[in-house]
């Protein structure tokens, strides 16, 4: 295949793309600047991109996971950036979409979790509805709009959980504590984990791109979520560290100001179509997830 993807400079894009070469496809990966993202795939400008004859001729899929890092403090202009980056990104790909005249076959549109707002009692797959409970949850429900705007191919809206990985992402952040030999539960310690291994992730996006019967949201989360109580002493058990210093909410809220949402509230959500359509998770526990992470 011949595919295109946006935002391939983040953690999950460089997975995605050197997976991609692995299996032998054509990577196109589309960025503001002309850099080489990924070696071995070519790199186009959305400049470039506006006579898309010369570049995309044969293209039959695009990932789009552009967006603004959630992780910093969410000042107002920062809110402003982590919206308008999404919504620019989709409209771009909806245009983009729009000058070709042989449309590709499928666009993955990254999307998020918070859609289905906060709970620790209620359980959520694609078929629960839309919840706008705060700031991510509204944003990510102005991301599908966007999304819906791609007229012409199939659409896949990828709702990413918190993707585990030892190096990149939110993981080497929450497991210092523990390293460190501090570490316990955050807030109440009930709040969900709606978690997943980054090889998953990658796994299951390639996964929606060959199967041409899914199509509309799809939850980007391991089988079995946990609690943040649960995670801790699991992280703890892996990284043969105790678990036993609690970090009180007030001061998360203190630190990190409303981004403490995050890890304050959460989600169980579980991966319904994925299940359905017979997608084989290598991480269905969030101890072997770990054990894999915390290897040397």
């Amino acid at each position: 295949m011949k595919i295109a993807v946006t935002g391939g400079s983040g953690f999950i894009g460089r997975r995605l793309i050197a997976h991609f070469l692995r299996q032998g496809h054509e990577v196109m990966t589309i960025s503001r600047s002309s850099a080489t993202v990924v070696p071995g795939a070519r790199t186009v400008t959305w400049e470039q991109l506006r006579s898309p004859e010369a570049y995309t001729d044969g293209l039959d899929a695009i990932v789009n996971l552009a967006g603004e890092s959630i992780s910093q403090r969410w000042t107002a202009a920062a809110k402003s950036r982590i919206l308008e980056s999404r919504l620019q990104a989709a409209r771009q790909v909806a245009q983009l979409v729009e000058r070709m005249d042989k449309k590709p076959q499928v666009v993955i549109n990254a999307s998020g979790m918070s859609v289905y707002g906060t709970s620790e009692t209620a359980t959520f797959d694609e078929r629960s509805p839309q919840n706008e409970t705060d700031f991510l949850s509204r944003v990510v429900v102005k991301w599908e709009q966007a999304a819906d705007q791609i007229r012409g191919p199939r659409i896949v809206k990828v709702r990413v959980g918190l993707v585990l990985d030892g190096k990149e992402g939110a993981f080497p952040k929450m497991a210092m504590p523990y390293k460190l030999g501090v570490g316990g539960p955050v807030g109440s310690g009930r709040q969900w984990l709606s978690w997943i291994h980054i090889d998953d992730m990658v796994r299951l996006i390639d996964f929606c791109l060959h199967d041409e019967s899914i199509s509309g949201p799809v939850n980007a989360t391991a089988p079995n979520p946990v609690t943040n109580k649960q995670f801790g002493a699991a992280l703890a058990r892996a990284l043969h560290r105790p678990n036993l210093f609690p970090l009180p909410a007030f001061v998360m809220k203190l630190v990190f100001g409303e981004l403490s949402v995050l890890l304050l509230e959460g989600q169980k959500v579980l991966p319904h179509v994925l299940l359905q359509h017979g997608f084989s998770f290598s991480y269905t526990t969030v101890e072997a997830a770990l054990a894999d992470i915390v290897s040397p």
